[in-house]
């Protein structure tokens, strides 16, 4: 009997399409690009022909992909059609919402999610579950969750997104200047002490540098969290920089960080799917989020 087309190939293959590329479509499904890879060369055997070109200009689909990526969207849009009405026929008592966050999603950002699920046309539960970025998408995608509040760092395709907060960035410094604001430009000079790239904070760290064309200059070690981050500036390690509402008291030495004036913000998103059979009252509590940022 010849294979049957494996679901978590055809899935590979429509991310790639969405992003337009290998390792952006492995960040979203929380693989190693070599996995999905071999994933899509396999789907590319089982069907005969080539999805996609590689070049160093990016990726492009092959007149087979073009046509019949649309196939594989509806294939999975049925699939998913058929786990999403599985979900609501086996629990229509349901009065919980799942929701997965980054241990980078403030306290503040939290109690707001408490207040609006109460006032949902049907009023739920929420439990919480904090855990990082790669096993929230890993449970989203696989039901366990229902909604993640994670930073806005990375694609999630196929997924409803929802700006729901920002934040001012700050550097944490030993720096006499406390409290002066530190330009990108200048700050780009200093050291900075990172963490481990699983809340999203490194992630948003390298990209403001990246799209900036400036070097991140890193120390070698590195910190297990931001309290160990504020500890290690004062040994004079280097800079640290997070989110304000991360500071463990506003007394840290700290200076809010300005582009040519202008705060730097890292911003936070709701990601649920819009097979949800909550998927209603999942759009109701990010719009209500999002209409209430400060």
């Amino acid at each position: 009997m010849p294979d049957r087309l494996n679901p978590e190939g055809l899935r590979y293959a429509q991310a790639v399409a969405e992003t337009n590329s290998f390792s952006a479509a492995a960040r979203a499904y929380g693989v190693t690009q070599p996995a999905l890879s071999n994933g899509i060369a396999k789907l590319e055997e089982r069907l005969g022909g080539k999805l996609f070109d590689r070049s160093p200009r990016g990726v492009t689909r092959t007149a087979f992909g073009t046509g019949i990526l649309p196939l594989i969207e509806r294939a999975l849009a049925a699939l998913d059609a058929v786990a999403a009405e599985a979900r609501r026929l086996t629990g229509p008592g349901e009065q919980k919402i799942r929701m997965g966050l980054s241990p980078l999603i403030g306290s503040h950002l939290v109690a707001r999610a408490f207040a609006k699920v109460c006032d949902l046309p049907d009023p739920r539960d929420l439990v919480l579950r904090e855990a990082n970025m790669q096993d929230l998408r890993a449970c989203l995608l696989a039901g366990q969750l229902d909604i993640i509040l994670i930073p806005a760092v990375a694609a999630m395709p196929r997924f409803e997104h929802r700006v729901v907060d920002v934040e001012p960035i700050v550097v944490v410094t030993p720096d006499s200047t406390q409290g002066t604001p530190l330009e990108l430009e200048e700050a780009g000079k200093d050291q900075f002490i990172l963490v481990p790239d699983t809340c999203g904070l490194t992630t948003f760290t390298a990209q403001l540098f990246q799209a900036h064309e400036m070097p991140l200059n890193t120390y070698p070690g590195e910190a297990a969290g931001y309290q160990v981050l504020e500890d290690w500036t004062k040994l004079g390690l280097g800079s640290a920089m997070v989110p304000r509402s991360k500071l463990t008291s506003p007394d840290v030495p700290h200076r809010p960080l300005v582009n040519e004036g202008r705060e730097v913000q890292i911003s936070f998103e709701a990601v649920w799917s819009a097979d949800s059979p909550l998927a209603a009252d999942l759009r109701r509590l990010a719009d209500s989020l999002a209409a209430a940022r400060g």
